[in-house]
């Protein structure tokens, strides 16, 4: 709700902090391997002729390049070559390709063993970013992942309700979003998604048995998460967009060989936003004002702490409409109105949306989010949530603190008397 980056290629504002930026503070050199697709915040701009300006998959502010994947993967494709592979240069293309490659000339596998290199080479302390771009679309899974699982066995997917919201219908009529209507086809999909996700997680195997080859296994913070996930299907959708929680809800992984509490589930609603505030306290560090998130620390050791009653998130489909002319700017503030929050509850989930819709699912009585709640006092407590969730989440760089010799409030350190 602060950074208001909506899309790739929306711009990122350089006064937020970020994880690579803890990492500094904490002594360490924060390097990425992968991609982080930052774009450049205008004002760090050379002049209009930068050339940063044309694209967004740079590299997130205090990262050092371990190996930089841009959006072209230029370095896989040039590895590629050197395998004796005929490549065309379109990576998309390539991508689809890779059933028909060995899986030791994957993507995933050139990102992790150029992170092994690398770490064999490093003496004491490290902290490293793998960003995988797998599992992602083409769907399209490397040698002997295409073949891992049986299409028998993945399902069809969930079939859409008949009262559709306009944005799902819309969705449902775009061919990048619209989900194979034959049962076969949406099957293999499905099955070559799963060996995406079974590769990634075999090359995870990897780096836990370097770790332990090193004697580093017990000495580092591993942290697994994901950016989103996909609907494959359900709904009659394919990708990631909209409201459904196949889209947002995505695994979780800490751990943390100083803590006594392994193995630990936590059910309450976590979101990515506690990720950096959490790292900066297991980093010894103070956790910074601007962050939204709350320390996970309590919730891992099994403390009894007082918590988010609902996840929260948010996606704004603007990007689609910026620079069409339909939506003249100043004039017309249609774009301000292409976007949807979720609050999403044990019992509801409420959909607000910026042209004043709304959608409300009664997740007790079905939890597919196919069954509307209209019971409006329900209703009307899910939208209250939102609201508050919403009015205690407004940008507060300098909200939280007052000018008085005492300097009250959510000062940082270095400026507090």
């Amino acid at each position: 709700m602060n950074h208001r980056v909506v899309a790739n290629g929306t711009p990122l504002d350089d006064r937020f902090d970020n994880i690579a930026r803890l990492a500094r503070r904490a002594g360490y050199t924060p390097m990425l391997f992968g991609y982080t697709d930052h774009g450049l915040d205008p004002r760090q701009a050379s002049g209009p002729d930068d050339p940063r300006l044309d694209y967004y998959a740079g590299i997130l502010p205090g990262f050092d390049e371990g190996l930089y994947l841009p959006e072209d993967q230029s370095p896989w494709l040039a590895w590629l070559e050197r395998q004796g592979h005929a490549v065309t240069g379109d990576y998309i293309h390539e991508l689809r390709l890779e059933p028909t490659r060995p899986a030791e000339h994957s993507l995933s596998t050139f990102l992790t063993d150029g992170f092994l290199e690398w770490l064999q080479r490093q003496e004491g302390g490290w902290f490293a970013h793998l960003s995988y771009l797998r599992p992602h679309p083409p769907y399209a899974a490397a040698g002997e992942w295409s073949t891992r699982y049986d299409v028998a066995d993945v399902g069809d997917g969930l079939v859409p309700m008949e009262d559709r919201h306009p944005l799902h219908e819309i969705a449902l009529g775009v061919a990048a979003s619209s989900a194979p209507r034959e049962e076969e086809a949406m099957r293999r999909l499905r099955a070559q998604y799963y060996g995406m996700v079974s590769e990634v997680d075999f090359h995870l195997g990897r780096v836990v048995e370097a770790l332990r080859q090193r004697g580093e296994y017990d000495d580092t913070l591993i942290i697994v998460v994901s950016d989103h996930g996909d609907q494959l299907g359900d709904h009659g959708l394919i990708e990631k967009l909209g409201f459904f929680p196949q889209s947002y809800n995505i695994l979780g992984l800490w751990r943390d060989p100083r803590s006594p509490h392994a193995g630990r589930v936590v059910d309450e609603f976590t979101e990515n936003v506690d990720i950096a505030p959490t790292l900066a306290h297991a980093l010894g560090l103070e956790v910074p004002a601007q962050f939204d998130g709350r320390v996970l620390t309590p919730l891992l050791e099994g403390r009894e702490v007082e918590w988010r009653r609902c996840a929260h998130y948010e996606w704004d489909y603007r990007t689609f409409f910026i620079g069409h002319e339909s939506s003249p700017w100043p004039w017309d503030r249609n774009l301000s109105r292409q976007n949807l929050a979720v609050s999403l509850g044990e019992d509801l989930a409420y959909v607000q949306f910026g042209d004043g819709s709304y959608l409300c699912f009664d997740l007790v009585a079905d939890p597919t989010w196919r069954t509307p709640c209209d019971d409006a006092p329900r209703v009307l407590s899910a939208a209250q949530e939102m609201l508050t969730w919403r009015q205690e989440h407004l940008g507060r760089e300098y909200t939280d603190m007052l000018l008085r010799p005492d300097r009250p409030g959510r000062w940082p350190e270095t400026l507090r008397r």
